[in-house]
């Protein structure tokens, strides 16, 4: 017998019965509802708020507030790990991704951008609240009030104005001390509330508390000031650490002060990918990392590259040398392409401008690059296309690889000031883009 789901139609018709109830007064037949017990008594708890608020449209926070809870919150450091978890995957099913914070805020909104504009006409966007006080029975609102995961189809929404959409939610948890930090969720039609969805969705959230729990033991807190702190020694002097350029040009280049050193392709798919993986790869995995036909790759020759590899690197820098059985880094260069996704999570779009360059090493063909390469530029275009102002866009733009974007043109059309002098200019390239297709 098929798993009967929450958007299934005799879920949904029991669900509008019960909201008749509602429209005509009879709250006291609230006992009659045949509703799942979860939703049952989200409702309850809703018809307390009732009549407090006619929309959530004006909770939205504003740019500035945005930006400070974004960058407050622990979960900006495993957006990562949500995008390559569930917004990859579920891409052709158009579905959104949300993440809130403890008391039902939306702070990120990510997905198909045409899916993200039809939301907003319920307020799903970035800065709302979707609290169960604010807008009724949701999954968002409703999974931090039960404390577990919950789905929500169609009319079994308290709120009308939702009946379109389904969602799943999953609060997520800090591993070390059980606080509540947020809760994660997915939004779309019928595929949202699928019998996977749930399951999908807390394998990403353990995924999620795992890399936080990592991130706690092995990753120095952030500093809060680039200010060295007065020494004790009037002799000593800050230790300038190499920074790792993987979007500069062809190949990848080491710095460190005012000395530089620059990699062969090989050596920079390495460092890359051992710097992108930090709990390590063994020779396997980095060998299927590297080659398009793992097959026919010889996993002593990749362990001769790593012997010329360490060579490098321990006569630039000792501590960037790399460790065996995993194979690893004791210490991670800073990184132009990972403090891009940083900037992103933080609501940095200048600082991810400034680190962006170009793609991630170009001219490689290496599978694990090429995944690294399209999951910074994604995140930058999504980042832009979301958030994005008309200088941030039009200096997007500029890169080699936006240039001919027609989504991202048309968003840049649509923030452009009436009298901005690039009004031309992306009129333009659209209609060569027209023209051409």
């Amino acid at each position: 017998m098929p798993l009967m789901t929450p958007a299934s139609m005799a879920l949904q018709r029991r669900a509008m019965a019960a909201h008749e109830t509602l429209e005509v007064g009879a709250v006291e037949k609230k006992v009659a509802w045949q509703l799942r017990d979860v939703v049952r008594d989200s409702w309850l708890r809703s018809l307390k708020y009732k009549d407090a608020v006619k929309t959530n449209a004006h909770t939205v926070l504003s740019d500035e507030a945005l930006r400070d809870m974004r960058s407050a919150s622990p979960l900006r450091l495993v957006l990562p790990v949500f995008d390559r978890l569930i917004l990859e995957p579920t891409r052709d099913t158009k579905l959104i991704l949300a993440i809130g914070d403890p008391a039902g805020r939306l702070l990120w909104v990510k997905g198909d951008s045409q899916v993200l504009r039809d939301a907003e006409s319920m307020a799903f966007v970035p800065g709302a609240d979707w609290s169960e006080r604010t807008v009724g029975t949701s999954a968002p609102g409703t999974a931090l009030v039960t404390g577990g995961g919950v789905q929500v189809a169609g009319a079994e929404h308290f709120d009308p104005i939702a009946h379109r959409w389904s969602c799943t939610a999953v609060p997520i948890h800090s591993p070390d001390t059980g606080e509540l930090l947020g809760v994660v969720d997915i939004t779309g039609g019928a595929d949202a509330v699928a019998a996977h969805s749930l399951a999908l969705l807390k394998a990403a959230v353990a995924a999620a508390e795992s890399e936080l729990r990592w991130h706690g033991q092995h990753v120095d807190p952030p500093r809060k000031s680039f200010v060295a702190p007065a020494s004790r020694s009037p002799k000593a002097t800050p230790k300038v650490e190499a920074t790792l350029h993987l979007t500069a040009g062809s190949g990848a280049e080491l710095r460190r002060g005012e000395t530089s050193i620059e990699l062969s392709t090989r050596h920079a798919e390495l460092l890359a990918l051992l710097s992108w993986h930090p709990r390590g790869l063994s020779g396997e995995e980095l060998v299927e990392l590297l080659h398009i036909n793992p097959d026919a790759a010889d996993v002593g020759t990749l362990r001769a590259e790593l012997v010329r590899l360490r060579k490098v690197l321990s006569d630039f820098d000792e501590s960037l040398v790399p460790l065996s059985r995993p194979y690893r880094l004791a210490k991670l260069p800073l990184c132009d392409a990972r403090e891009v996704l940083r900037s992103i999570e933080r609501g940095d779009l200048d600082s991810a401008l400034a680190n962006y360059e170009g793609p991630v090493l170009p001219r490689s063909l290496a599978p694990g690059i090429e995944e690294i390469r399209a999951e910074v530029f994604s995140v930058l275009r999504q980042g832009m296309l979301q958030d994005g102002t008309d200088a941030q866009l039009i200096r997007f733009l500029g890169l080699s690889e936006a240039e001919d974007d027609e989504e991202v043109l048309s968003t840049t059309l649509q923030v452009l000031p009436a009298r901005s002098p690039h009004r031309a200019l992306v009129v333009a390239a659209l209609e060569r883009i027209e023209s051409n297709g």
